[in-house]
């Protein structure tokens, strides 16, 4: 798997993404990519995952749909691991489950939450047009899924959350453009994120009026 780096911010509804271009040494900013993606999580039903700061999600849209499982190694630095779409045909596939086999301790996983994200992508560039870095500004639409089988259905689903984050991820960059962009996003009305995930803020969402 490859290791990831990234930054969250926390940003009002009317927040304006800041103009990036210059930072990473190439004026030329790329024009922003508008992606559509649908994300639903994988966990057991105490939320043992989630507890171990591990995600387990299947996603489509943008341009790495798969299924994505993000393990944590330190800091603001997790390990991905990527499998096929379809090599989990009605659950998670078996290479990705197995991963997660010492948090699940046997019991099984289902989807505990759906996230809808529109996003927006833009490309810090460097002198030879190598990206350095992505800043995606994310609207995100979230909740919770019902247990399953249980009476009184809604009650266990949360009501629809919907907020706006802005993410900036290392590409080939180094670190210090991290708090280049940072910065900037702060000066903006930005602030850094409270949240460790979006799946974490809806989990954390209180259940839907049943």
């Amino acid at each position: 798997g490859k290791l990831e780096t990234e930054q969250k911010y926390d940003a009002d509804p009317d927040f304006t993404m800041p103009d990036l271009g210059g930072l990473g040494g190439s004026d030329v900013a790329a024009p922003p990519e508008t992606q559509l993606l649908v994300a639903r999580y994988y966990d057991t039903d105490d939320l043992r995952l989630a507890a171990a700061r591990v995600t387990l999600r299947r996603r489509t849209g943008g341009t790495d749909a798969a299924w994505h499982l993000k393990l944590p190694v330190g800091g603001d630095t997790r390990r991905e691991v990527h499998a096929p779409l379809d090599s989990g045909e009605d659950g998670v596939p078996p290479s990705l489950a197995g991963l997660v086999a010492a948090w699940t301790d046997g019991r099984p996983l289902r989807p505990v939450a759906t996230l809808e994200t529109t996003r927006t992508v833009w490309r810090i560039t460097g002198p030879g047009g190598e990206v350095l870095a992505e800043v995606a500004d994310d609207v995100v639409d979230g909740h919770r899924d019902a247990l399953p089988g249980s009476p009184g259905r809604r009650e266990v689903e949360s009501a629809d959350l919907t907020w706006r984050e802005v993410e900036v991820e290392l590409v080939s960059g180094s670190p210090a453009i991290l708090v280049a962009a940072g910065q900037r996003l702060r000066e903006a009305g930005a602030r850094p994120s409270g949240s460790a995930s979006k799946l974490s803020r809806v989990l954390a969402a209180p259940p839907a009026e049943g």
